[in-house]
């Protein structure tokens, strides 16, 4: 087989312009806690916005990221209140206004608003992310938050305040990557790949800073497999490294490599080696990894359908469809 060509037909197959009324179905419910949130906090609370894979063009059709940011000043909770405040509060406020239509969780650093099912089957999820300014009136300027740890994450202890980030610094990362096309379409792959997985630790931002550091690190070239291929050797061979580190765009102090602790770390690399053992021995194993969504035939749809991502923009067209069991996010 032509591992390449059916690499590129696999994508293909999780482009996300395929289901509009699911799409829609999530933007109104974005919209919904958008508005919620600064009816509820007025000027505490900057304008939330989008981000995750819906902002950074990497998103496939089975499962991607639905965050929405929401920045708050700095004294929003009082001029004693803590970064955990910010967190909490958000969690009662969420808890109050959905509760009754929708499961409230409290995650690793977001909060999960999961709409119940809807008569089509379909169930929506938004993570809201709360962050806080690092310095009254700043964030207008310089776009920094700090984020709560509100459980561990990988090496980062439970409770961790000021993880620093800029997440708008994260999008422009991405966008001004050389190859961008191909880095993109790799990033996409590994997703395809931790779908197969279950309770997979590894975050769709790690693996995007992963393979963006490949790119930097390694002479890629080639087809999509070839490609593909020398991502996955060096990633095998670096990602248990103790030097190995993938620095936050948006935080220099920020380690992302971290929220993998030694375990999960070789885990990967074992998965890693265990792609590329099982593809020599047979290249049908590719199928394996790197399933297609059979949901969707191929058909003649270019790339440029995502050129109409935007950053938190109102109108951009963002589709996909999962199975309908599985939550987004």
């Amino acid at each position: 087989m032509n591992k390449s060509e059916y690499l590129e037909s696999t994508v293909k197959t999780y482009k996300i312009s395929k289901e509009e009324d699911l799409l829609n179905k999530y933007k109104g419910k974005n919209q919904q806690v958008k508005d919620d949130l600064k009816t509820e906090y007025g000027d505490k609370l900057y304008q939330p916005f989008n981000s995750g894979s819906y902002a950074k063009h990497t998103a496939i059709n089975t499962r991607f990221d639905f965050d929405l940011v929401a920045p708050f000043k700095k004294n929003a909770f009082g001029a004693n209140g803590t970064l955990e405040d910010t967190y909490t509060k958000t969690y009662d406020f969420l808890y109050d206004k959905y509760s009754s239509i929708a499961t409230i969780r409290k995650q690793r650093v977001s909060i999960g608003v999961i709409f119940d099912t809807d008569s089509d089957g379909d169930q929506v999820c938004i993570d809201v992310v709360p962050g806080r300014e690092l310095n009254q009136d700043t964030y207008d300027e310089d776009k920094n938050l700090n984020l709560y740890v509100y459980k561990r994450y990988g090496e980062l202890e439970e409770g961790s305040d000021y993880i620093k980030t800029n997440i708008h610094a994260q999008i422009e990362n991405i966008k001004e990557t050389p190859n961008k096309d191909k880095v993109r379409k790799i990033i996409r792959l590994f997703k395809i790949w931790k779908t197969t997985k279950y309770d997979s630790p590894i975050k769709s931002f790690f693996i995007e800073l992963a393979v963006i550091k490949a790119f930097d690190k390694q002479s890629i070239t080639g087809n999509l497999w070839d490609s593909l291929k020398t991502v996955i050797e060096y990633l095998k061979d670096e990602v248990v490294k103790d030097s190995f580190t993938l620095i936050d765009p948006g935080n220099s102090n920020n380690d992302v490599a971290k929220t993998l602790n030694c375990n999960e770390k070789q885990w990967f690399s074992n998965d890693c080696n265990n792609i590329l053992r099982r593809i020599e021995d047979n290249e049908e194993n590719i199928k394996t990894f790197f399933p297609q969504n059979e949901k969707f035939e191929e058909d003649d749809d270019t790339e440029s359908n995502t050129s109409v991502f935007s950053y938190g923009v109102a109108g951009s067209t963002y589709t996909q469809t999962p199975p309908k069991t599985e939550r987004f996010g």
